[in-house]
């Protein structure tokens, strides 16, 4: 089977599998675990922030990042089809108390009208104040749109000058890097707190990175382990992490390039495919499931109309080729 469902099915390859396997390991709930401040230091860097905290999933990592700046009771700004808001179960809501409010963008845009329409400030015991404004980069439901620069830049300087944290889910904010150029601590410069992952593009079994102040990292590393997300000799995963960063992030190109020729196939423009990720409405988006499944290519919807195609690691020009067939016939 072709897997285009996600680019989190990913396997780890031979050569990452050595790397966990040498790793020098310690507990981390001690902060005794050499790779995993090494993965941690390095991230954080990156980004040009002072600190980051590994943590298994890219729902917690999101938690984590957006409870650093929001208290119970504030409400954070969102596009209405945001990961945060649309795909993590209601966790913001359940776990820290929060509410949202969200725009609407067919691309996942940051749009500056309507944020300055939405935003609260404090007005005292009235109305929910605005803590936080997310955004996501590149936007999962949005086709793996990519938000640019300028548009960020904007959002940075509307939340200095209103008093409200920025947060970036950045759980494929590698692929926004790739495909625009944009260096990584442009965006990092951008966010109070971001979270970001290994385990999509990159290639990686396991993990997620929140990254921020060293206070908000402080913060973050009780709540995680709060939640059960203290781990102990987790360097078997970073140096997973590592390994990725290190050999897998430069062939993303290959991912997006694959992505656009998968677009022409199922009759989208390849122009609009930024990443790696490729949606498409079609009224009869279950009966393509099924009818590629049969043919050996797996597919998804995320709506009622819509189709994702995601291309990764584990997925060759000639896999690209074979299910861009199929999906024509589909």
């Amino acid at each position: 089977m072709i897997d285009l469902r996600s680019d989190t099915v990913t396997r780890p390859t031979e050569a990452m599998r050595a790397a966990m396997v040498r790793a020098d390991v310690g507990d981390d709930v001690y902060g005794e675990d050499p790779t995993v401040r090494a993965l941690e230091e390095r991230v954080a860097d990156l980004f040009g922030h002072e600190a980051a905290l590994f943590t298994p999933t890219g729902s917690m990592a999101n938690v984590l990042a957006v409870a650093a700046v929001v208290e119970p009771g504030q409400e954070v700004l969102c596009e209405s089809r945001a990961h945060i808001v649309r795909a993590e179960l209601g966790a913001h809501a359940a776990v820290s108390g929060l509410t949202m409010r969200t725009w609407i963008s067919e691309r996942g845009q940051v749009d500056m009208a309507m944020i300055r329409r939405l935003f609260a400030p404090d007005l005292g015991p009235f109305f929910v104040p605005t803590a936080a404004i997310s955004v996501e980069n590149s936007h999962n439901f949005a086709g793996g749109a990519v938000l640019p620069l300028a548009d960020l830049l904007d959002l940075r300087e509307f939340a200095t000058e209103v008093g409200t944290a920025v947060h970036i889910d950045g759980a494929r904010i590698w692929n926004a890097h790739i495909a625009t150029g944009t260096p990584l601590r442009e965006y990092g410069a951008i966010a109070d707190v971001l979270a970001v992952c290994l385990s999509k593009g990159l290639g990686a079994p396991v993990g997620s990175l929140v990254v921020g102040s060293a206070d908000a990292i402080a913060a973050s590393r009780v709540r995680r382990k709060r939640l059960g997300g203290g781990m102990r000799q987790t360097g078997i995963l970073a140096a997973a992490g590592l390994y990725a960063l290190d050999h897998h992030l430069e062939r993303l190109a290959e991912d997006h390039e694959h992505a656009r020729l998968l677009a022409e196939a199922c009759g989208a423009d390849p122009a609009t495919v930024e990443t790696n990720i490729v949606v498409v409405d079609r009224p009869d988006a279950a009966q393509v499931v099924e009818k590629a499944r049969a043919e050996g290519v797996l597919v998804s919807t995320v709506g009622a109309t819509a189709l994702r195609l995601v291309t990764h690691l584990d997925v060759s020009r000639d896999d690209v080729e074979r299910a861009a067939a199929v999906l024509a016939r589909c």
